[in-house]
């Protein structure tokens, strides 16, 4: 039994990862993710700022689920959403003005993401607090690696550099293509493709009755594809 529940645990969490990835799978909060990669410290910092408003929330709304209307659910909602947002935008401020100032109006407009808000009215307010802490960290972390991985091709093909360090040869011409927007939409295609390989190798091998009977039928089954 726990064997069980800690595969579907790991299971939830690694959704956000790869199979379910908000930003390579599908497709939510995509203005603030190109806007912002085009430096791994602000890739980093935006991601840790959505995973800790994300999980902070749907840990709050899943502990209060049965206690909220219904019909006022989505003011709510955004209410909870809005006061974690308000608190890491507060939070960068104080300790991180650089990267605030990088960030600029994204942070606050985490609020709005379509990422938390899908999560915690899809998920989090139907589910315990045992799924939905898994769920907020995959989720986060899963935009996290997106943004850093994006931001990392971005700032080393457009500057030479990783987080400021040099990378590349002094000699090497940056390729101002890769830090303006087009060369945001072409470095987060080719992460779509990559992780569509990785989901692929990833599936659930075939069961024995899969592999004894497939959709075209097998003549040492007796069967038609399972088809009647």
């Amino acid at each position: 039994m726990k064997t069980q529940k800690s595969n579907r645990l790991f299971r939830i969490f690694t959704n956000g990862l790869i199979r379910e990835n908000p930003l390579l799978i599908l497709m939510i909060g995509l203005c603030s993710s190109l806007a912002v990669t085009t430096s791994v410290d602000n890739g980093i910092g935006m991601g840790l700022s959505m995973t800790f408003v994300i999980l902070m929330s749907e840990v709050v709304i899943s502990v209060f689920r049965k206690l909220i209307p219904d019909s006022i659910r989505i003011p709510i909602f955004i209410i909870i959403i809005a006061a974690f947002t308000t608190v890491i935008d507060y939070v960068l401020k104080a300790w991180f003005p650089d990267l605030s100032k990088a960030m600029g109006v994204f942070i606050p407009l985490i609020v709005v993401n379509c990422i938390i808000m899908g999560r915690v009215e899809g998920f989090a307010s139907k589910q315990p607090l045992s799924d939905v802490i898994p769920d907020a960290l995959g989720m986060g972390l899963g935009y996290t690696w997106v943004l850093a991985g994006i931001a990392a091709v971005r700032e080393l093909l457009g500057g030479g550099t990783i987080l400021g360090f040099q990378i590349l040869p002094a000699s090497y011409q940056p390729i101002l293509f890769f830090v303006l927007p087009p060369g945001g939409f072409l470095v987060f295609s080719l992460f779509i493709s990559l992780n569509l390989f990785i989901k692929s190798r990833l599936k659930d091998p075939p069961t024995a009755s899969d592999a004894c009977c497939p959709p075209e039928g097998c003549a040492g089954c007796g069967t038609n594809g399972g088809q009647l």
